[in-house]
């Protein structure tokens, strides 16, 4: 195995901001895995939600709009809450919470004998911080993460992964397909299911798709016109357009799962298509995180409301055996190199594209 090297390429965010804030760098020192911890040869990685929400200080209380009305410029009056945790975050950072790669060193308490091993980084993460299960931390937020060609990363978060695919393919499952496998089983979504899957054609919602076809649902995805033959190629059922009335398009209490990231103008829709026992999961708001909610529409209907962050080890766990088994598929919509992640991000928020958009670090 080739040397490590004392310096890297990488890219820092240096504060809450526009592109301006990521600075490209080819100077900054390679990480010491800790105690626990190991060095990552990090062989691509993708751009997230999580990453534009972070730069652009989306988090943050002061924040009423969609992620796309500060995608290029940011947010003002972004307060010391701007990261998803609402505390203070600190730059500079290297962000990235999906990655693939292979470790190259071991900290203490680990054994050399996973040098070699290609691997996933568990993007949401035991904070071990305190006893609620549900405290947890960001690959890429609270820490360094893999927008760099080195990153260090805790051993039992780090999971050996025996599959052809590529780096880049690798890449757009962490985050993604990890978000969407614990939303699937914290709604339980059931074999026989009628589930509503918004922002279908997105990183998550094309994970969504695949992941609840696997457990036996019928699938409804929201996707914009053009997408429609991708999204349904990898599993859906049946269409609908955004900006469509559900309850045109579906009929009121239709639907037993609605699996949403969007959120918005609309949301008030998706409570009136739910069946009466009917399971809402959220873990995103691209479309806008104020939304009209009328508290009727859950009690009367006894509707089960959940949102999702944190990941359970069991959950990842059951990502990497669909993934070695051929089980879902990537959906890789464009690859960048790393000195190009401004040029990722705005495709990102074009929204035009079908999958992820993954940066190339091995070949920058």
């Amino acid at each position: 195995m080739a040397a490590i090297p004392e310096k890297m390429k990488g890219v820092y965010l240096t504060g809450f901001g526009g592109f301006e804030k990521l600075e490209y760098r080819e100077d900054i020192n390679v990480p010491t895995p800790k105690k626990g911890e190991v060095l990552i040869k990090i062989g691509a990685a993708a751009v997230n939600n999580t990453d534009i929400n972070t730069r652009i200080g989306w988090y943050s209380k002061n924040v009423k709009a969609q992620t796309n009305d500060g995608g290029k410029q940011g947010f003002k009056d972004v307060d010391d809450d701007g990261s998803w945790l609402g505390q203070a975050l600190v730059f500079p950072r290297i962000q990235g919470a999906d990655a693939s790669g292979t470790i190259v060193a071991v900290g203490e308490g680990i054994s050399k004998d996973r040098i070699g091993e290609r691997v996933l980084v568990q993007s949401v993460q035991p904070s071990f911080t305190g006893e609620n299960p549900y405290d947890c931390i960001t690959w890429g937020s609270e820490c360094d993460g893999g927008f760099a060609e080195y990153a260090t990363a805790l051993g039992c978060e780090t999971f050996a992964i025996n599959s052809d695919l590529t780096d880049g393919e690798l890449a757009t499952f962490p985050c993604s397909y990890g978000t969407a496998n614990n939303l699937v089983w914290r709604t339980g979504v059931n074999e026989g299911d009628v589930c509503l899957i918004t922002g279908a054609s997105g990183g998550v919602g094309s994970a969504l798709v695949q992941l609840a076809k696997i457990r036996g649902a019928k699938v409804i995805g929201v996707c914009d016109p053009g997408q429609e033959d991708r999204v349904r190629g990898y599993g859906a059922d049946e269409i609908i357009l955004r900006g469509e009335n559900y309850e045109e398009k579906l009929g009121v209490m239709s639907v037993d799962v609605i699996l949403d990231m969007v959120a918005g103008e609309q949301w008030p829709q998706l409570l009136k298509v739910l069946k009466k026992g009917g399971r809402y999961g959220v873990c995103g708001a691209i479309g806008g995180p104020m939304v009209d909610f009328d508290i009727r529409d859950c009690y009367l209907k006894d509707l089960s409301l959940c949102g999702t962050t944190f990941q359970s080890k069991e959950s990842f766990e059951e990502l990497i055996d669909y993934i070695e088994k051929g089980m879902i598929q990537p959906v890789v919509a464009k690859e960048f190199p790393l000195k190009d992640i401004v040029k990722a991000q705005e495709a990102f928020l074009s929204k035009k594209l079908v999958g992820k958009i993954v940066l190339n670090v091995a070949g920058d």
